[in-house]
């Protein structure tokens, strides 16, 4: 009997997970004792595991602790993302951005920003949209916003903060994902389709959540999604999801300051003197409406 190993799980596809440790990568099914137990293996997770003999799949025993899990992708122990978002086709929307953010933060994951499709765009468009993209970089998400589609400077940027991470790319559905990891990969060869200019969404063509090793680190691309509503997130925490307003709240009158009513606000107060951004401000007052189950007032806008 082989001896037991420890990998990480790079595919998972109909009960069978591909388990990678270092250079080799062993196929495994999962024993019964992890449907027992409730658990579900994700891509991503750190296992151990039993290889397989000759032509025989070896079996999956344990998953080790996790990091973090997203329902959406499915994969375990992410270290950041790369969120694509597009200029156009479908259009630029700070409202969604955020809600990709609010997401991410969640789970402790370090996020950068990726703009498309600025070719497609207007020049008067372009500006506006790198003008609040400027609002992000100063909170802390870096921003790549390439001149020219798949810049080669931009993308050994990207590539470089890849290096001993595992790096998802996410993002609305059309935006652009799979065709960017193909620039960063040639020969990767990820599935693209075009976009429903009637629906002004993309189709959905990434289907599972598979890893490949890129420039030292490990990248999935994850299904997309035309929406997002506010997954694993309350009214009490939806305020530390915002980075800028966790840095003001040491300097709120109130511990528990919701940044909403309270007097002596600080985020408010930095609002006031332009020092947040208004959009991030009205997107956290609507999120919040969203939890509390009321009928959200949508700006026209």
């Amino acid at each position: 009997m082989s001896e037991n190993l420890t990998g990480r799980i790079i595919k998972q596809i109909s009960g069978y997970y591909d388990i990678a440790v270092n250079e080799t990568t062993y196929r495994t099914r999962g024993r019964g004792s992890l449907r027992n137990d409730k658990i579900t293996p994700l891509v991503g997770d750190f296992a151990a595991f039993q290889p397989g003999e000759g032509d025989d799949e070896g079996y999956l025993l344990k998953v080790l602790p996790r990091h973090n899990a997203l329902v959406r992708p499915p994969v375990a122990n992410v270290d950041q993302a790369v969120l694509i978002t597009s200029a156009v086709e479908p259009d630029f929307s700070k409202n969604l951005l955020d809600r990709f953010l609010v997401y991410l933060e969640g789970h402790d994951i370090h996020a950068e920003i990726y703009l498309t499709k600025t070719d497609l765009t207007k020049p008067q468009r372009l500006t506006k949209i790198r003008q609040d993209l400027a609002g992000y970089t100063k909170i802390g998400y870096p921003v790549f916003a390439p001149d020219k589609p798949f810049d080669p400077t931009i993308l050994a940027q990207v590539q470089a903060s890849f290096a001993d991470k595992l790096t998802i790319f996410t993002g609305q559905t059309g935006a652009g994902k799979s065709t960017l990891l193909n620039h960063l990969v040639p020969g990767l060869d990820l599935a693209t389709a075009a976009i429903s200019h009637a629906l002004n969404r993309g189709r959905h063509t990434t289907r599972t959540t598979d890893l490949y090793p890129i420039h030292g680190g490990l990248v999935a691309d994850t299904p997309g999604f035309s929406s997002l509503g506010l997954l694993d997130v309350t009214l009490d925490d939806l305020r530390d999801r915002f980075p800028e307003f966790v840095a003001l709240a040491p300097n709120c009158k109130f511990r528990g300051c919701q940044h909403v009513s309270e007097p002596h606000c600080a985020v408010k107060a930095a609002l006031a003197a332009g020092d947040i951004m208004q959009s991030r401000y009205d997107n956290y007052l609507q999120f919040r409406e969203e939890l509390s189950g009321k009928r959200p007032v949508y700006k026209k806008k």
